[in-house]
């Protein structure tokens, strides 16, 4: 284990040792020692050992696929978990891209229980030999294309806090892992190099899945096995997926061209505030900025709206409100009359159509956001709001209830953002409140700065128009470091209220709800 590790051959369990076993790691033995079958005993063990010293120089399992063509599927996943499933799909993905890269391996997911890379997350023993033991220790396996009952089998510990995009000592890095373990499933065995993807002692986050590509020694031997890819100018490595298509183009993307001029994320009041597949999106006017799941702003500059959601019109000056369906995660966009459908960032045909459709009135809404606790979508026009049910198609009835706005806050809501747990954002000109999701009121110390807060706006909170938005040095960032916390059981239903001007009865909560129109 020491000579494998690359320490020193002390022979005994000293300190350096014992600090190598506490390290998480693949639970794949370092050693892949080959045994023939039916052997005399002291051939077999003469065989045996000379196996073991040519293995230690090895790097492939010695079998391989036999085909180009290589489907995959995430089989299961863990019932609580940070990331969301689509971001877990969606690093699966990035994944198996970097090995299809260097290989002339293509990969496709498909939505059938057959796979032949089936990836699950479980937990303890799940009878395949390597049983998991919680957090920390063994991680995650996988098994080699020559093993007859668990080929391509996938294993992740469920009990793991699996991260993507956070500090080197917050989780584990759920990308990094994925990679080292479908080099397992391709037939590559452990390696000594402390640069290696598949050295087993895991070493935290590797990088952008955007970007990563694997160590020249790496990419060799996986050529060993399969070959290179050589392609054409019009041609590039073949993954397909159903996933969705925000994680598959820059945080930027598309380039702004100099000069251009956009909105200044640190002077001006936003449109809209949406989260989707966990990550938060800001919009202003023709333009949007991206934050990560634990608060990271991925580019200083924004992005395009109409250049990122392909098939909104060229011509479009604004969104009013933006939010993910939790019937079926598709996102809508609502702007003046008209509203998008879009699955994933490809608009849905037949689109786009009247807000009428929601019973919504013909000149459009505020803002809105879709709860996750109660699976209904809120809209916000003026002093109205209206609550939809998604699942049925219809406005809730009773529906749309008046109210006086509360004197202590703003008469109009620029939007609200509803997180994955529930808690309630609701933005105004520069400033936001938080709500308490157990009594809807908002919390102490609230409004605070937009700019400063979600969009690192920290050397100047109100820079001039003219100040360039390049990325600055020296901005340190406060992530959130454990995202936000999903709550499934808990769900509060407030459209099951009746008007407020036709009941005596209408609870505290309905009454903090109405408020949002009230503060924003």
């Amino acid at each position: 284990m020491q000579r494998f590790a690359g320490i020193a051959e002390t022979g005994i369990p000293d300190d350096t040792t014992l600090a190598l076993i506490r390290m998480p790691r693949c639970s794949l033995p370092d050693v892949i020692t080959v045994v023939p079958e039916k052997l005399p005993l002291t051939r077999s063990r003469r065989r045996k050992r000379r196996k073991r010293r040519k293995s230690r120089g090895r790097r492939n399992a010695g079998s391989v696929w036999t085909k180009k063509n290589i489907s995959w599927r995430v089989k299961t996943y863990p019932r609580e978990a940070h990331l969301s499933r689509e971001t877990m799909r969606a690093l699966m993905y990035y994944a198996l891209k970097v090995w299809s890269e260097a290989t002339p391996l293509n990969f496709h997911e498909v939505g059938s229980y057959s796979a032949d890379l089936s990836v699950e997350f479980l937990r303890l023993d799940h009878h395949d030999g390597y049983p998991f033991d919680g957090p920390g220790g063994m991680v995650a396996h996988a098994f080699f294309p020559g093993d007859p009952q668990r080929a391509g089998n996938v294993h992740f510990d469920s009990d793991e806090e699996w991260t993507f995009r956070s500090p080197d000592d917050f989780g584990t890095d759920l990308f990094a892992v994925a990679v080292h373990e479908f080099g397992h499933s391709l037939g590559l065995a452990h390696s000594p190099s402390k640069r290696s993807i598949m050295r087993p002692y895991y070493q935290g986050p590797v990088g952008d899945p955007l970007q990563y590509q694997l160590q020249m020694d790496d990419r060799l031997e996986i050529q060993k096995l399969y070959g290179s890819r050589v392609l054409h100018s019009t041609e590039k490595p073949e993954v397909t997926s159903l996933l969705p298509n925000l994680l598959s183009l820059p945080p930027d993307f598309p380039a702004l061209r100099s000069g251009r001029e956009f909105p200044d994320r640190c002077a001006a009041n936003i449109d809209a505030v949406a989260q989707i597949r966990g990550e938060t999106f800001f919009f202003k006017g023709q333009y949007f900025w991206r934050l990560t799941q634990g608060r990271h702003l991925t580019s200083l500059r924004p992005a395009s709206i109409t250049g990122f959601w392909r098939g909104l019109p060229s011509t479009l000056l604004k969104v009013d409100a933006v939010y993910e369906r939790h019937t079926d995660h598709h996102i809508l966009f609502f702007s003046g009359p008209l509203y998008w459908v879009f699955k994933d960032n490809g608009v849905e045909e037949g689109y786009p159509r009247p807000v009428t459709d929601f019973g919504l009135p013909q000149g459009g809404i505020d803002s809105a956001f879709s709860w996750p606790l109660d699976r209904k979508t809120y809209f916000f026009k003026g002093e109205l709001h209206w609550c939809y049910d998604e699942a049925t198609g219809h406005l809730v009835e009773g529906f749309p209830i008046d109210k006086a706005p509360w004197e202590q806050f703003p008469t109009s809501v620029d939007a609200v953002l509803s997180e994955s747990d529930g808690t309630l954002f609701a933005f105004k000109g520069r400033e936001y409140w938080k709500y308490d999701r157990q009594n809807f009121m908002p919390q102490a110390g609230y409004p605070r700065s937009i700019a400063k807060d979600w969009l690192d706006c920290t050397a100047e909170l109100y820079p001039p128009m003219s100040m360039p938005t390049s990325p600055a040095s020296g901005v340190e960032l406060q992530p959130d470091l454990r995202g936000p916390q999903l709550e499934i059981e808990r769900c509060v239903c407030f459209c099951s209220a009746v008007p407020a001007a036709s009941s005596a009865s209408l609870n505290g909560l309905l009454l903090a709800l109405l408020a949002l129109q009230g503060f924003a």
